[in-house]
Order: structure tokens, then sequence, then C-alpha cells
């Protein structure tokens, strides 16, 4: 992509990389976004430690977003559309350490390992799909848009019965290329599958997110709270695994001397996995930082009310984060990388979704050991208008 390029400046990339005039911008710049009676002006960061001081300090920075000018910056009002209930990244302290440690039950060590199974299920089930469609196969529609949304499923506690259902009612919500319209209308209908779920787990919860929720607090955790939570949880962990899924596989089949890595012992594949997150950073940004208070980084002063976005591609590729950033070294030793956001918005499903790739990766060179690109002169087709980065078609053979 070159500076002529329409999109805002941090969702800008180039192949595998963040766009060069990203990476160019500066640590902490103005941009606008939009044009015309629809233009925005917001600071943008770029460095690493500029992104982890802005995600980190929810002292001088809220997520919230204000829809009523009486809820001033900092005021104790607390205006929140519907559809904003349960989203973690619209809660500030302590409002968001109240819901979250509500929804830790959800993400323990013994959740995770009782996810691992499942996880290899899902993975097998794909590739066995990909091994009868034949080679050549697109891996983007067999396995990466499949794994994510039947992980998460398991993860929430949808039975099984109705997965298919809930992920086609789930989708037409998120879809973006919808109007406006047709999306509220696919909304309200995944809201009351939601709600019908959440009614049928407090008479008799299971091993699930909600099941887990419920059993531990009860009607102190609300079913707004828990639906908004389940919505977030789709949209935050389908279309990044997605893209983490694709981009991956394809880095992997440019660097193919790297694959070992991801063969070795559990902290050598570990490292090799993280490497992977940080090099890709499928995420563009989490929710702007609003400014609670006048306050100076980087040299610039950020006012109060003033947003900034903080773009995690260009932070991750920052030479004061590793050395040479934009090379892939997946033996290098794990760094303290933003792809999963920073401070009390850090994401809480990062150790499912290690898990979820590093399981994805092993079976798929184990089942393809020769998997290769069906025709290395391609022109790789990148997705462009979806929250995450990554790929809409990866045609592989073996």
């Amino acid at each position: 992509m070159s500076e002529d390029d329409p999109r805002p400046l941090h969702i800008r990339r180039q192949g595998l990389d963040p766009a060069p005039e990203l990476l160019a911008a500066g640590p902490l710049t103005r941009v606008t976004i939009g044009s015309g009676a629809d233009a925005e002006t917001h600071w943008m960061a770029t460095a690493h430690a500029v992104v982890r001081q802005v995600m980190g300090d929810h002292k001088s920075f809220s997520t919230r977003r204000r829809w009523d000018p009486r809820d001033e910056i900092g005021g104790k009002g607390i205006f929140r559309p519907r559809e904003l209930v349960g989203n973690l990244m619209d809660y500030d302290p302590p409002e968001h350490a109240r819901l979250r440690r509500k929804l830790n039950p959800g993400f323990t060590l013994r959740k995770m390992q009782r996810m691992g199974p499942y996880i290899e299920e899902i993975v097998t089930e794909r590739l066995d799909e990909m091994e009868q469609a034949g080679s050549p196969a697109d891996l983007v529609t067999i396995v990466a848009d499949k794994v994510p949304g039947a992980v998460l499923c398991e993860l929430i506690g949808v039975p099984r019965d109705d997965r298919a259902t809930f992920l086609q009612l789930c989708h037409a919500h998120l879809d973006a290329s919808r109007s406006q319209k047709r999306r509220a209308v696919a909304g309200e209908a995944f809201s009351r599958y939601l709600l019908a779920m959440i009614a049928r787990e407090r008479k008799e919860p299971g091993e699930g997110l909600i099941g887990a929720v419920v059993a531990e607090y009860g009607d102190e955790a609300t079913d707004e709270e828990l639906r908004g939570f389940c919505v977030q949880v789709m949209l935050a962990g389908d279309d990044n695994i997605s893209g983490m899924i694709g981009l991956g596989v394809l880095a992997l089949l440019r660097h193919p001397g790297q694959i070992a890595a991801l063969q070795g012992g559990d902290q050598q594949a570990q490292r090799a996995v993280d490497e992977l997150i940080r090099y890709l950073t499928v995420p563009y940004s989490p929710t702007p930082r609003i400014a609670m208070r006048d306050i100076t980084i980087a040299g610039q002063t950020i006012k109060k009310g003033e947003s900034v976005i903080c773009s995690l591609p260009a932070a991750n590729r920052d030479p004061a984060l590793v050395p040479d950033p934009g090379r892939l070294d997946l033996t290098r030793e794990s760094a303290p990388h933003v792809a999963f956001g920073h401070g009390v918005h850090h994401c809480l499903g990062a150790a499912l979704t290690r898990l979820e790739l590093r399981t994805v990766f092993t079976l798929l060179w184990q089942r393809f050991p020769a998997l290769r690109l069906a025709d290395p002169a391609q022109d790789t087709k990148f997705r462009l208008t979806t929250p995450a980065y990554g790929l809409t078609e990866l045609m592989v053979a073996w």
C-alpha cells in the first residue's frame, strides 16, 4: 500500500507487514480519519513504549465510549447502550474489575486443560475434511474460518446440536458488509438465542463459560452482562484467530526452515507461537483511549477528551522491543508484545488463543509434512474490511 491508500493509516498493511508509512509515522502523531463533515482527528501511537503507557494508564485514559454530552470525561454517571453491556473494553476500573472477576471462572487453568482435547478434535476434523477435498485445497475456507467458531462455542457452552445455527446468527450479526437494518435484525435474533441459553444454564449449569459464571456468581452476573460478553468473545476471538491461522500458515510456508521450531518441546513451541503472534499482530488497534486529563507523552500534550488510537502492529515492530523486528525468528525469546493488549484490558483469552494456534500449526504439519503453496506465483488474497487482518483464501497443496 502507498500513502495514496484511502484507508486510515493505522489499518494499512503491506503483505505480512505494517505499511511502511505507518512504521514511519513517529511515536505519537495526529491523524485524520474520514473526510469532509465526517472527518475526525485522533492521536495515533506507534512506538511500543508509548502504546504500553497509554494502554497501561487507566487513571489517565478511559476506554468507555460516551454517548451523551452530559456524560463528561471522568464523571460518575454511566450511560451505556444495551449493545455495550458486558463488553469489557467499554468498562473502566473499578467496574471493569468487578465484571472481569466474574468471568475468570471461565478461563481457569483447569478450563484450558479441558479445552485441549476438544481443540485437537475439531482441528483433526478440519484436517480430515481438507484431506478429503484433495490437493490443492483452500486452507482458509476449510480450516482457518471454521476452527475458531467451533472452539468458541465449546468455550461458551453452546450445545453441539445448536452450533451451526448459533454461528449463522453470530456471523449475520457481526457481518460488516450487511446493511445496518439487516445487522440489527440479526442481532436481535442472536440476542434472543443467547438469553434463552443463559436461562437454561441458570437452571442447570454446564461446563462452559456461562455455566461456570452462573454456578459461582448466580444472579450477581446479570443476563445482559453475560449476553454482552458472549457477543464480545465471538467478535474478538473469531476474526482474530481465523486471521492468525491463515497468515501464520502463509508465514511458515514462506519460512520453511523455521517450521521445526513448532515441533520441539513445549517451551520451544510456545515461544514459536508467541513470535508468530508478535510478527503478524492481526488486530489493528484496541478500543481508542480517551484522555481523562491533560497529559504529556513523547513530547506531545494530549488534551482531556482527545482520543488515542494505539497501533498494535507498529508497536510490535518497534526496534526497541526486539532486534530486527521485521524478521520472523521462531527461536527468539518471547518479548512483551502488545498483540493481546496491555494493562487491565489485557486479553482474557490469551492462553486459549496460544493453545489453539499451537494445536493448529502442530497438527497441520504432522498431517501434511510436505505442505506447500499450490501456486507460489499467485497473488495472495488478503482481507481488508474485517476488524482483524487475515486472508480470504490460501490454496495449499501436499
